[in-house]
């Protein structure tokens, strides 16, 4: 799986103008499923994400992860993270999970997180969303599983 991470003040996630999902303080999670990701693998991408310190403390340091400064996630679904741009102008997108397998980890993913205790919003699996967020940082970090 493929996750990039944005620290931020505040996000949101709309379809056809309705808000189906907002955060205040937290991280706003863009998710892709690849071939050959499985719920164990959305297990160990959520409590990775789950532990990673990106949150500042008294100091200024990043030091806190998400649960220890009260944050939410929003995960968004997001298939363009696969992106291959090697050949031609058009991006590739054949490295993608396949939808029904993508949709099943990307909501497993979510599930994971909340297993957490992480409160937990979702954009909506295959929709044109429109993504509103205050990045705060900025902070915006790549993660993939297949790197280990």
């Amino acid at each position: 799986m493929r996750a990039l991470l944005q620290r931020v003040s505040s996000a949101s996630v709309a379809v056809d103008g309705n808000t189906i999902g907002a955060i205040d303080h937290g991280l706003l999670i863009f998710i892709c499923a690849m071939p050959g990701d499985t719920k164990d693998t959305s297990a160990r991408l959520a409590a990775k994400i789950s532990r990673l310190r990106v949150f500042k403390d008294d100091a200024g340091k990043m030091n806190l992860n998400l649960a220890q400064t009260g944050g939410a996630a929003l995960v968004v679904s997001q298939f363009t993270l696969a992106a291959d741009t090697s050949r031609g102008n058009r991006p590739g997108f054949s490295g993608a999970g396949k939808p029904a397998e993508a949709q099943a980890l990307y909501e497993q993913f979510a599930q994971d997180l909340r297993a957490l205790d992480i409160p937990v919003q979702t954009g909506q699996f295959g929709a044109d969303m429109q993504v509103s967020l205050c990045n705060d940082g900025p902070v915006t970090l790549w993660l993939d599983t297949a790197d280990g």
